[in-house]
């Protein structure tokens, strides 16, 4: 009967691990040992960022408005609130979106925004 070995496997294992690690410094890319802490590392920074990019996309659309707003003459809190009071149901990021493509929208938008009485 002949013996099991798992060599086959482990080489697959391995080499799939190398092949993520590509481009890696030094021995990152080359063995196994450091090639499988870094990719682990690799993984876990992405995961984080995944989560982070999230909030920078909104706070980079919030300096957007607040930009396109202080330009037409109100603060970025009024016009907010103006817009949630008013009942316009568009997100920040399609706000943002209007301010850089459709200025009139926009400007329409903040017009609203400011005839309404505090």
């Amino acid at each position: 009967m002949p013996r099991v070995v798992s060599a086959v496997a482990t080489k697959r294992r391995r080499k799939r691990l190398l092949k993520r690690a590509r481009g890696y410094f030094g021995n990152k890319s080359r063995l196994f040992r450091y090639a499988r802490e870094e990719v682990r590392r690799a993984d876990s920074f992405a995961y984080r960022d995944r989560k982070r990019k999230k909030t920078s996309m909104r706070q980079l659309w919030i300096i957007r408005i607040n930009a396109a707003c202080r330009q037409l003459g109100i603060s970025y809190c009024r016009f907010i609130d103006a817009v949630s009071k008013l009942g316009i149901h568009l997100d920040r990021r399609a706000l943002s979106e209007l301010a850089i493509q459709d200025a009139q929208a926009f400007e329409a938008i903040v017009s609203r925004a400011k005839a309404l009485p505090e």
